[in-house]
């Protein structure tokens, strides 16, 4: 016989061979396709935005909350006939809140990733040698035509 002990907000369930033995008697639920609380994705089956999805990464809920549903809204619903050019305003406000919290919302660096300052450095060394070549061969062109 199974023993069932609560422990603050959780059940615990031992279950025993003898239980296991037997089939189940559970009775599954049929999801309902409209729940709001149920994970459906982003998009749900009636078009509407899950705003809980974890796909949004909380955009939905912090501080630019706001600015990133009325952007994002915008876009979804967008009937132009490129997707989201009726909404540049919606996303310059986006952006502008999100400006105001660049320790939430860091920008993304002007160089590449992969230019580090010991590439850049090794670049400047490659032009200066370069030159350098350059400048001994017009010497050197020099240095023929004067003989």
């Amino acid at each position: 016989m199974s023993s069932v002990r609560q422990e603050g907000k959780d059940t615990i369930i031992f279950a025993t061979k003898e239980d296991h033995a037997a089939p189940s008697t559970a009775e599954l639920v049929e999801e309902d396709p409209n729940d709001p609380f149920e994970e459906g994705g982003l998009i749900l089956p009636n078009g509407e935005i899950n705003w809980n999805c974890p796909c949004l990464g909380g955009m939905a809920s912090g501080p630019c909350g706001t600015e990133f549903k009325d952007a994002f809204s915008c876009f979804h619903y967008s009937k132009e006939e490129v997707k989201g050019s009726d909404c540049l305003e919606q996303f310059r406000s986006m952006q502008e809140c999100m400006q105001r919290y660049p320790e939430l919302y860091p920008q993304e660096d002007d160089k590449s990733p992969s230019e580090t300052p010991k590439d850049s450095e090794s670049t400047n060394a490659l032009d200066e040698n370069s030159t350098s070549a350059s400048d001994q061969d017009s010497d050197t062109k020099q240095a023929n035509t004067e003989s």
